[in-house]
């Protein structure tokens, strides 16, 4: 099981293991470079990528068919929630790159770092579907 094992002065560190760049990461499996340097820089494709989740493209027919708007077909598996670790400080993200998230079902949390790591290792203690994507404080 992949645990933030520490943080902070620029690193991340993940089953011991220490990282200077952003990454990107569940509970199983590749602990990915994560290709952001800045909050500033996160759009929804970075966000996906996080995830290992992409879009079907959408039947352009498809809102007849939708109260709502026509909702993309997602491929790979959804985490129920992607935890962002914007660094030492909470950037919160605009609400047009995490709705697309948020249409599909997988919920988006912009904290610290910090806090990010802390609510990973507890969500997936307890089982959950979340995915961590953590730039270095």
């Amino acid at each position: 099981m992949n645990t933030v094992t520490g943080y902070g002065d620029g690193i991340v560190e993940v089953n011991k293991v220490r990282f200077n760049h952003a990454i990107a990461f569940g509970p199983l499996g590749e602990i990915a470079r994560w290709p952001t340097l800045n909050p500033s820089d996160i759009s929804t494709e970075l966000l996906l990528a996080a995830a290992k989740l992409s879009l079907a493209p959408l039947d352009p027919m498809a809102f007849l068919e939708s109260d709502e708007g026509a909702i993309p077909q997602v491929i790979g598996d959804k985490p129920e929630v992607l935890l962002v670790g914007t660094g030492a400080q909470q950037q919160m993200l605009p609400h047009h790159i995490v709705a697309p998230l948020l249409k599909i079902g997988v919920g988006v949390e912009s904290m610290t770092t910090q806090a990010a790591a802390r609510t990973f290792n507890i969500l997936m203690a307890e089982g959950r579907q979340v995915i961590a994507a953590l730039i270095p404080e």
